[in-house]
């Protein structure tokens, strides 16, 4: 992998990812291009073509798939942004083109830099040499683009992280984008979870059909029987059950969703058995629930308020009740809940993930008996891989819908997720729990599981 010659280049297809060194093999001083930059830090090892605005380039030629660094701006994104962030704030601004992809499914350029590009710092004299060629001016931050929001430190003026406030905003920034532009992602099911997939070759609304199927039978839901399902979406869940006789009640914090699923409810003829309720499920006054299915909540939630969340669950059940959560986990239980850089400014601001292990640990100490849980990992990449094909497939709709650097950010969000599940990096996990009696009866349960895989 070689560097090209531009206006700022030295000798091309050198040895030195430089271009240029001394007769000791240390950099010469003289300035870098961008590609050069680009090369140090990937240690001469990229998958991809890289171009840029200073007419510099490096990487194969004939790589399938390129990246294309346009304007000044972009390298102060890259430049200022930690992490994933400066990569993302450049894309999503327009400072950053991908080549060889669809941007509503970068899949394999994400792939290709996660299985190849290991980034490393220069020893101290390149690296001097490196900010001298960048130059001061790309070292100081910049406004990144409207779609980010805040950092956690500056979003006080919301409330306190996960006051009822600032998890109504939380939830506005991601779930109210537009109702148009979920249906074009999500199909017709507008299921925003992860699927469950009968066979490899299951559509996406066989997937989700059988995932509600899944919840459905494990809570032993029967005709007569009330169900609350928490974080309801778009009420898939409700009407499920109301479709078999259950009276559902169903609470979202996303005023769209809320009058989505309240047309579908009565389109379907549904409204005397399901009812989906603008507010926080904190609001819900109502006991003696058969059952409570929480479907990708906990996320919002925040780990520190685990036992509250699950004390107040338990308070809506019965004795003998049951409560499925399915939510998005880490594959071990000490990392930091709190995710970082591009997920939490520009797809889910203040969501927090822990291990399968401390959900269980948080449901056991509030009294609740878990009775099993399964891990739905390689569903959720298949999931994502359906999500980002229909993106592609309605890209035009919804670039005319929500914008641009919006539909990028989805693009960008969910295939870089997909990967993350393909490698184990992030899973999804069902819980089921009973609340048992005084004398610890569980209400009669079958012996064995009594639902179908």
């Amino acid at each position: 992998m070689t560097t090209t010659k531009g206006p700022m280049t030295g000798t091309a297809g050198s040895n030195d990812p430089i271009g240029r060194a001394d007769a000791a093999g240390e950099p010469d001083g003289g300035k870098l291009t961008l590609a050069q930059i680009l090369e140090i830090f990937a240690g001469g090892r990229l998958p991809l073509r890289f171009t840029a605005y200073d007419g510099s380039s490096a990487g194969p030629a004939d790589a399938p798939l390129g990246i294309e660094l346009k304007t000044p701006r972009g390298t102060t994104y890259l430049a200022t942004g930690r992490g994933d962030l400066g990569l993302a704030r450049a894309y999503i601004a327009g400072d950053l083109e991908v080549h060889g992809v669809h941007p509503g499914d970068p899949y394999e350029l994400l792939k290709a830099l996660a299985d190849e590009l290991v980034f490393k710092l220069p020893p101290p004299k390149l690296m001097a040499q490196v900010v001298r060629s960048i130059g001061v001016e790309h070292l100081r931050p910049i406004a990144p683009p409207p779609q980010e929001v805040p950092p956690r430190w500056r979003r006080v003026a919301e409330g306190l992280r996960h006051s009822k406030s600032r998890d109504a905003e939380a939830i506005h920034h991601h779930y109210d984008v537009s109702n148009t532009f979920y249906e074009w992602v999500l199909g017709p099911s507008m299921t925003y979870t992860c699927a469950c997939y009968p066979t490899l070759d299951a559509t996406l609304d066989e997937a989700q059909e059988n995932k509600y199927r899944l919840v459905f039978e494990k809570l032993r839901l029967k005709p007569g029987d009330r169900l609350l399902d928490v974080g309801c979406g778009w009420g898939g869940m409700v009407r499920y059950a109301a479709r078999r006789g259950v009276r559902a009640i169903g609470v979202t914090l996303s005023e769209e969703q809320t009058s989505w699923a309240q047309r579908a409810i009565a389109d379907e003829g549904l409204s005397d058995l399901a009812e989906v309720r603008f507010g926080d499920y904190r609001d819900i006054r109502e006991t003696g629930f058969d059952a409570v299915s929480s479907i990708g909540l906990l996320e919002h939630i925040g780990v520190k308020n685990y036992a509250s969340y699950f004390t107040f669950l338990q308070s809506r059940l019965r004795e003998g009740g049951l409560l499925l959560n399915h939510c998005i986990t880490r594959p071990d239980n000490t990392s930091q809940a709190s995710a970082k850089g591009f997920i939490d400014r520009y797809v889910f601001p203040d969501g927090e993930l822990t291990g399968s292990g401390r959900i269980i640990r948080e449901a056991q100490d509030v009294g609740f008996e878990v009775l099993h849980e399964e891990n739905l990992r390689p569903h959720y990449a298949m999931t994502l891989r359906d999500w980002c094909a229909n993106l592609v497939a309605h890209w035009d709709e919804a670039v005319a819908e929500v914008g641009l650097p919006t539909a990028k950010v989805w693009g960008l969000y969910m295939a870089g997720s997909r990967l993350a599940f393909e490698s184990g990096g992030i899973q999804l996990h069902q819980v089921l729990a009973v609340r048992p009696d005084a004398q610890g009866g569980n209400g009669g349960l079958p012996l064995r599981p009594w639902w179908a895989a």
